[in-house]
């Protein structure tokens, strides 16, 4: 039953304690499995001989992944590669196309974790690994996602509201330009209103391409742009200062002191991940939970957890990390 592993770090193989979960009846797995011959975590997947074997396991994990998520929920995974003769395995993607191709999931984004403080190594041959990828895989088009609480990547900086030169490089443009006297007309009065848009603070900027001077649009609403740009000889992008939401998370490596597992991911990337895919009292899936870090943050943001670790001594550690959590909040309370 599902109360029985709800709010609990079980010890044990994930693989035969997911087969206990009822079948949709999570909404976010995140999870970190070992990576392939990359560290001693004791036990467990991770240790495989041959790779292709290690791919193996981890596929029959995330089939009952598949099984136990929602309709609409979302699987997150993260996995790291690694060089073998010298050779980079590209162990995510393999890992990604083999599960793509096994289970009826649609793979939403590669999200690309950028390591501000990589392990500082001196390599002859080949450069640094800085980042690594998470994988966010859906069942249906129906999944929860509320993009407002992700991250945010402020856009260019904004244009001062009292600055009077707004718009003087495009009156200069549009001199400049072949454009006709009435269309130059025309994209003067248009300039002069967006202008105002921007210092009444309905804007909080705007971009003009002018025909014959800039390049065509490209991407989102380039019919329309482009069509302007034809007839009109001008177009005129709207930007209402909404931050652009980005597949990459900057963040650094996190190390915790006297910690017990070798590999903990930042809380920082599962607080975002759980903030755009998940609500309060939802429940959320780590078969690999390690030193605890998805409970903890499922604490922090009032979601539920199950976590599965295999080794003994990480389990205990993750507990003790949740105890020293819990013991927070509550001289918070008091």
């Amino acid at each position: 039953m599902l109360e029985d592993v709800l709010d609990k770090i079980i010890c044990g193989d994930s693989l035969y304690l997911m087969k206990e979960i009822p079948s949709e009846s999570i909404n976010l797995i995140i999870t970190s499995p070992p990576y392939y011959k990359q560290r001693d975590y004791g036990m467990g997947i991770g240790n495989e001989n041959r790779f292709d074997d290690y791919i193996e396991n981890l596929c029959n994990i995330f089939h009952e992944c598949v099984r136990v998520l929602r309709n609409d929920g979302s699987i997150i995974f993260n996995i790291g590669d690694k060089y073998e003769n010298s050779s980079l395995l590209l162990a995510p993607y393999r890992f990604a196309l083999e599960a793509i191709r096994r289970e009826s999931v649609k793979l939403v984004n590669n999200i690309t974790w950028v390591k501000l403080n990589p392990t500082p190594r001196q390599f002859k041959r080949r450069l640094v690994s800085s980042t690594e990828p998470f994988f966010h895989f859906v069942k249906s088009d129906d999944y929860y996602y509320d993009i407002d609480a992700f991250m945010d990547y402020p856009n260019k900086k904004r244009i001062d509201r009292n600055n009077g030169n707004i718009g003087k490089k495009y009156f200069d443009l549009i001199e400049q330009s072949f454009l006709s006297d009435e269309e130059k007309s025309m994209a003067k009065k248009e300039l002069l209103d967006v202008i105002q848009e921007v210092k009444s603070g309905k804007l909080d900027s705007f971009r003009m391409k002018i025909r014959g001077i800039h390049s065509q649009p490209f991407g989102g609403q380039e019919g329309g742009r482009k069509i302007q740009l034809e007839k009109k000889g001008f177009t005129i992008i709207r930007i209402h200062g909404n931050s652009l939401k980005r597949d990459v998370i900057e963040c650094p490596v996190e190390t915790i002191k006297g910690g017990k597992h070798p590999a903990v991911y930042p809380e920082y990337i599962v607080t975002q991940f759980m903030k755009l895919l998940t609500k309060e009292d939802d429940i959320v899936l780590d078969p690999f939970i390690g030193s605890g870090t998805t409970a903890i943050v499922c604490k922090k943001l009032k979601r539920h957890y199950i976590g599965f670790e295999i080794n003994p001594e990480y389990c205990e550690y993750a507990e003790k990390r949740l105890n020293d959590i819990q013991s927070q909040f509550v001289m918070e309370f008091y």
